[in-house]
C-alpha cells in the first residue's frame, strides 16, 4: 500500500512538472512573437541597435557579442537584432581578460511578464518594455 502512495504521489509531481514546462514554453512562445514584431518595427523605424554590454556579477561592465536595444532602464534585458532575449548579468572570469574580450550571451527563453520575482521594482508586461523602445523614436 505504501508504494502504491509513493508512486501515485510521484506521478503526480511528474505531471505538474509536464504541465509547467508546458505553460512556461507556450509563454515563450507568445512572448517571441511580439519580440519579432518588436525588432521588425525597430528596423522599420530606423531605430539603431547598439553593442550590448553586460555586467559581472561582481559589477564589472563587460562587451558581448551581439548588438540590440536595452528594454529594462537598468540596461540588465536587451533584445537582440537576431530577435534573442538576453539577461545581461553574467557569471564574473577572468577579471581583465574577460572585460578585454567580452562574453558570448545566449538568449534565454522570453516571458511576457519582464522582471517578475525580481526586487528591483521594474516589472511589467513584455509588450509595455518594448512599445517604450519603439516610442523613443516616435
Amino acid at each position: 500500500m505504501v508504494g502504491n502512495a509513493s508512486s501515485g504521489r510521484a506521478e503526480d509531481a511528474r505531471k505538474r512538472a509536464d504541465l509547467a514546462a508546458a505553460s512556461g514554453r507556450y509563454e515563450s512562445e507568445r512572448a517571441q512573437v511580439l519580440i519579432d514584431a518588436f525588432v521588425a518595427k525597430a528596423m522599420e523605424l530606423g531605430i539603431d541597435p547598439e553593442p550590448l554590454r553586460a555586467r559581472t556579477f561582481e559589477g564589472a561592465e563587460v562587451k558581448t557579442d551581439k548588438v540590440g536595444w536595452y528594454i529594462r532602464k537598468n540596461r540588465s534585458i536587451a533584445v537582440g537584432t537576431d530577435g534573442g532575449y538576453y539577461q545581461l548579468t553574467v557569471p564574473g572570469g577572468s577579471g581583465l581578460l574577460q572585460r578585454l574580450r567580452g562574453v558570448k550571451l545566449s538568449a534565454t527563453p522570453p516571458p511576457l511578464i519582464v522582471g517578475r520575482g525580481g526586487r528591483d521594482g521594474e516589472t511589467g508586461d513584455l509588450s509595455e518594455f518594448l512599445e517604450r523602445v519603439l516610442a523613443r523614436k516616435r
